[in-house]
């Protein structure tokens, strides 16, 4: 029974939403799976991957083969890499201790990465909002100095009315 893992497609049109599975080839894109292993949301930007990555690493270790989204997704959480250091410790490349340490380090690296992205996109919205506000301003400030000059108009128009009502009183 070759075991796959892959993604099934669950949410409504327009808006997927994955869960990660270890599955039988044979079977149906969203139908039986051995073991769910995650999910991943593309609709969050980043996009959110919850991953289990031992078990990800243990159905490896048996053999399942990813299909090309599913490998990019265990790349992106650290299940591959994982993976390699397991089979270097199997072959006394590494201890356990030196697998782990280069595990979290890379983890913490992933994780700086990944907050620089959410900053970085949370600053250009605040960015586009204060660039909105100040064109709306802009907008504003000329519709009232386009509507102050009627005012004034209005008021010189009464004025030599005035005057000439205040020269005719005097004759």
């Amino acid at each position: 029974m070759p075991v796959k893992i892959r993604l099934q497609r669950h949410g409504k049109k327009g808006k997927p939403y994955y869960w990660i599975v270890a599955a039988d080839s044979r079977a149906k894109r969203d139908g039986k799976y051995l073991e769910k292993l995650g999910a991943y949301n593309p609709n969050t930007n980043p996009a959110t991957v919850d991953l289990n990555v031992d078990g990800a690493v243990k159905w490896l270790q048996n053999g399942a083969q990813p299909t090309d989204t599913a490998r990019t997704l265990l790349s992106y959480k650290g299940a591959l890499l994982k993976n390699h250091l397991a089979g270097g410790v199997k072959k006394g490349a590494l201890t356990e201790e030196q697998a782990e340490e280069k595990f979290n380090a890379w983890l913490e690296e992933k994780a700086a990465k990944i907050q620089a992205k959410a900053d970085g996109l949370s600053e250009a919205e605040a960015k586009a909002k204060a660039e909105a506000l100040a064109a709306e301003k802009a907008v504003n400030d000329a519709r009232i100095a386009a509507a102050a000059p009627v005012v004034e108009e209005a008021t010189e128009e009464d004025a030599p009315t005035a005057e000439a009502e205040a020269s005719n009183e005097e004759e």
